[in-house]
């Protein structure tokens, strides 16, 4: 029997607002529903025939119940609605606390302690979009020396450096030692290396950026697995979201196309793994953030393209789950990710005709389905293994 599974996040693409989104400031929020009206429809010719409109009205696209994979939609159970901890309950790992947020910046302790150990004095200390502020602060940042330390609504400590005046690596130093500090009550999910390059006025965020995040507190599906002797894989960001842990080789990609072309590359050259995770982050980093509604929708229909090809290649037996682990509406106010329901589509190579997989309690219920699979016990959620065709 095939024990091959690969799960691709699309982060940051939700479909509607959760109960609690209000609580947020999210609510209305529906990141592929409001894409689609922002743009008159969406094309989406694959996901379409695998069920994604089963899932939620989205113009252009329609509903299909003979569709290939089975369908369904996931609450986030934590408390927020960011990278970290949506991943983390992908895995089997929910939060029952939120990350610290700072809304005003952070405290006077914690950015002096930091001046401290890197000698260094920095700019800015508020919520503000990366873009932005490295726009705001980028040539007083060149002057100075100062680096640029800002955060948002999601619990990130974040770093920017033009690369001439502090190196790459000199800027992964400067995350290390934050990512030390910040602990205890004030340990947010992840510090973030945010490298730039240009002149005032045309600043341009690199490809090096780089995530600090703080292990899970427990043990994740990738432990279990690894464990067990489940190889597990990564592409993109998802080795820094878990710390490394769990993982048994994590693929480096800076972008949905770097990550599509290292997972088809990999699957083709038949590399091992039993369990392939995929992050495609451009949903979220690139449109998401930025607002910017016709850049998704075509990065959604680019993504649609690629796939085809991708499951062609699949061995006979290979699961393949689609899912995201937020939403980051690109129609709503502000530059924050929105608190929404996650799509889920499940697919196995040989499937003929998808089931519908309802709404699920959890992001948990994947890695659930996901353990039942390989045989492993003790994981958070309900699995849905036996709702789905498979081998």
């Amino acid at each position: 029997m095939n024990r091959r599974v690969i799960v691709i996040v699309l982060d940051g693409v939700g479909v509607g607002a959760l109960p609690d989104a209000e609580r947020f400031g999210d609510a209305g929020a529906d990141s592929l529903g409001n894409t689609a009206r922002a743009v008159g429809g969406l094309r989406l010719p694959l996901l379409e025939g695998l069920g994604l409109g089963n899932i939620a009205p989205v113009e252009g696209l329609s509903e299909n119940r003979d569709a290939a994979a089975s369908w369904g939609r996931m609450a986030e159970r934590s408390p927020g609605k960011d990278s970290t901890s949506g991943h983390w309950e992908l895995m089997g790992c929910p939060l029952d606390r939120p990350f610290p947020l700072y809304p005003k910046g952070f405290p006077g302790e914690i950015i002096g302690r930091f001046e401290r150990a890197t000698g260094m004095a920095v700019l800015g200390n508020r919520p503000a979009s990366g873009t932005e502020i490295i726009e705001l602060l980028g040539e007083e940042h060149m002057r100075t020396g100062s680096p640029i330390v800002y955060t948002s609504a999601d619990s990130v400590f974040q770093i920017a450096a033009h690369e001439e005046v502090i190196s790459p690596d000199r800027l992964y130093l400067l995350c290390r030692i934050a990512r030390d500090i910040l602990t205890g009550p004030h340990a947010v999910g992840r510090v973030i290396a945010r490298p730039f390059i240009g002149r005032p006025g045309s600043f341009t965020r690199t490809k090096g950026r780089r995530d600090f995040s703080l292990p899970p507190p427990e043990p994740t599906l990738l432990d279990r697995c690894s464990a067990r002797g489940y190889r597990v894989v990564t592409v993109g960001k998802i080795d820094q979201l878990f710390a490394g842990r769990g993982i048994d080789e994590a693929v480096a990609a800076a972008d949905n196309e770097e990550s599509m072309l290292a997972a088809s590359r990999f699957v083709r050259d038949g590399r091992p793994f039993s369990l392939l995770f995929i992050n495609l982050i451009d949903f979220d980093m690139l449109w998401g953030h930025r607002r910017d509604a016709v850049g998704y929708a075509r990065a959604l229909e680019r993504f649609d393209a690629w796939l085809g090809g991708f499951i062609e290649i699949l061995e006979p037996g290979t699961l393949l789950f689609l899912t995201s682990d937020h939403g980051c509406d690109p129609t709503m106010k502000g530059s924050d990710h929105t608190r929404e329901y996650v799509p889920l589509l499940a697919l196995g190579r040989d499937s003929v005709r998808g089931v519908d997989i309802g709404t699920r309690e959890s992001f948990s219920d994947l890695a659930a389905t996901i353990a039942d699979h390989f045989g492993i016990e003790e994981v958070p959620g309900r699995s849905f293994l036996d709702l789905i065709p498979h081998e």
